[in-house]
């Protein structure tokens, strides 16, 4: 929060109840998104440390959340001489009054608890319309309100931040027993899936396998596995820590990942369906001979055969299967606008001896957005004989954070597969 001084921005006009007054600044490189004309080169550059607004059928959607309802006067800073903009709140539409660098909005009356969308237009001809660096200014007299957006770039918050926060499930296995499989289930409710999300079903230890949302015509069905050494470059990983494939399913691709650790990634270019629920089966076991095997299968529907994705060897490790759990993420920072949802059910793990164990709990956490507050659409919980996963969108009913959810009921058939069959 800034001291109350009207005169920060060379504001001209007087705010009002400026005694009383509390002020905000939301850059737009961590909340905003565009939208326009294909091609124009407008939007969030270098992470969103740089707004590029030239073409004027370029739009932003810049959000940020109150804790209660509030009048807020609005403004924004930053703009480029000779430059008009428009704000939109709800219905209504406000001409920015020019003061030098900052365009005026008035006051706004707005809902709360919960985000405020605010859409920024401009008119005029061709040519900047902001500095690099812009800021939606937020001014308000109501006692005690609470404004939250991105607000740090540090650790490239800025882009984490356009993304939204990830969310798990952290089930609740036996824990002295060898566990050799696990087993899922998704279901993404229809217009829940846009461009780069990851509705992650089966995780462990060191890996994770789901389903993923790539473009408008495609999307896969993604399993990896991450290398013992330590690295976001496959490059510099040497030989003897590199995994390797030791099967894949017809129509599956492999080769290394980076960025996020590194490994072996394997996908299958599959066009799942919201609305459909989709089994996962995944095989963890050791070689005997210092490393571990990892073997992921896929079905459609609660009839179709699974079919191979990928058999891989982890170098340097000895172990079953260790941190049994689920997340959703979205991996596109353009759509972090863009509410996602899934119902994870289902869950088992089966051990050495033979014997299944149902899922029946599971710890909801976030990631470091989430955990730091710098976004606060993140929900999770039961939903009929299941749990669920939700993020982005900027609504308003979240879930706390690391709190345990029971069934009322845990699974009570294990999965119906025939193990010694499988591809």
């Amino acid at each position: 929060m800034r001291d109350a001084d009207p005169h920060h921005w060379g504001l001209l006009t007087v705010w009002s109840d400026a005694a009383a007054a509390a002020e905000w600044a939301v850059p737009l490189g961590g909340n905003a998104y565009a939208s326009g004309t294909a091609g124009s080169g407008d939007g969030l550059k270098r992470g969103g440390r740089v707004v590029r607004w030239r073409d004027p059928a370029t739009s932003y959607a810049v959000f940020f959340h109150v804790d209660r309802p509030a009048r807020v006067e609005l403004a924004l800073a930053g703009l480029a001489p000779g430059a008009e903009v428009s704000a939109r709140v709800g219905d209504r539409t406000e001409a920015g009054r020019i003061a030098g660098a900052v365009a005026e909005f008035g006051a706004f009356d707005v809902a709360g608890p919960g985000y405020v969308r605010v859409d920024l237009s401009r008119r005029g001809a061709v040519g900047d319309a902001v500095t690099a660096t812009p800021e939606l200014v937020i001014r308000s007299a109501t006692a005690d309100l609470r404004v939250g957006a991105v607000r740090t770039d540090n650790d490239g918050m800025y882009y984490w931040g356009r993304r939204g926060p990830s969310v798990h499930l952290g089930y609740q296995v036996p824990a002295d027993v060898a566990l050799e499989w696990a087993y899922g289930e998704i279901t993404v409710p229809e217009g829940m899936d846009p461009i780069g999300s990851y509705f992650m079903a089966n995780g462990f230890g060191e890996g994770y396998f789901g389903i993923q949302v790539n473009s408008d015509t495609e999307r896969r069905v993604l399993f990896s596995v991450w290398s013992p050494f330590s690295t976001d470059d496959p490059q510099a990983i040497p030989a003897a820590d590199r995994v390797e494939t030791l099967a894949t399913g017809p129509g599956v691709r492999v080769g290394a990942f980076g960025g996020e650790g590194s490994g072996g990634q394997s996908y299958l270019v599959f066009p799942w369906r919201a609305g459909t629920t989709y089994r996962f089966l995944t095989r963890v076991t050791p070689d005997g001979k210092g490393s571990t095997v990892y073997a992921s299968w896929f079905a459609e529907g609660a009839t179709a055969d699974f079919r191979l994705i990928a058999r891989f060897r982890r170098p340097r490790t000895d172990t079953h299967l260790t941190g049994f759990h689920s997340f959703l993420e979205n991996f596109a920072d353009t759509t972090g606008h863009l509410g996602r949802r899934a119902v994870y059910s289902n869950q088992w793990v089966r051990d050495t001896a033979g014997h299944w164990y149902p899922v029946s709990a599971a710890r909801f956490t976030g990631d470091a957005t989430a955990g730091g507050g710098h976004r606060l659409d993140h929900a999770g919980g039961l939903e009929g004989p299941g749990f669920y996963l939700r993020n982005c969108g900027f609504f308003a009913d979240r879930v706390a954070l690391n709190q345990v959810f029971r069934l009322a009921a845990a699974p009570a058939t294990p999965p119906p597969i025939d193990l010694d069959r499988l591809p």
